[in-house]
């Protein structure tokens, strides 16, 4: 039975997904707490003439750790299908996760500043709730394929290129 459950799990476009964004998320996760406490230990930087808190560089740092992640796994294991050449998916993938991470951003500070929420764990909060729109965004947009066919297997249809 397990097995059999695998097998039907690995051929289904959002498991895979799932596994992959779940990757992601680890990473970005355990950077973030890494950075939080380990490297930006004081409360605010100026970068850039810009002060900011230390967990805003955390977050800087540790979601374009799991976009890279979550982009090379989204490639090779959830879109294979896509014709769509690795730079065009990559431009696209890197410029989803760019607007993925100010709306990250807005929600993080919205948890730790409004809600007095402890920043570990605000972030995983504010990434859970942007996670299903980007599959749906990444299929469509980053990988150019179809939308219909979104819990299927690796033999479904790709559209034309957006």
């Amino acid at each position: 039975m397990p097995q059999s459950l695998i097998k039907r799990l690995s051929k289904n476009q959002v498991a895979r997904f799932v596994l992959s964004a779940g990757l992601g998320f680890l990473v970005d996760i355990i950077c973030f707490y890494l950075f939080y406490h380990n490297i930006f230990e004081q409360k605010y930087y100026n970068v850039f003439n810009a002060r900011l808190r230390n967990f805003t560089l955390s977050l800087a740092v540790s979601f374009f750790a799991g976009v890279m992640v979550n982009f090379l796994m989204t490639r090779y294991i959830v879109f294979t299908e896509s014709k769509t050449s690795f730079s065009k998916q990559f431009f696209r993938f890197t410029a989803v996760a760019v607007i993925g991470f100010f709306a990250n951003q807005f929600l993080l500070e919205l948890a730790v500043n409004d809600l007095n929420m402890y920043p570990p764990l605000a972030r995983p909060l504010a990434a859970l709730s942007l996670f299903f729109a980007s599959f749906f965004i990444h299929k469509a947009f980053s990988f150019s394929l179809s939308l219909r066919h979104h819990a299927g297997t690796d033999t479904e249809p790709s559209s034309s290129n957006i």
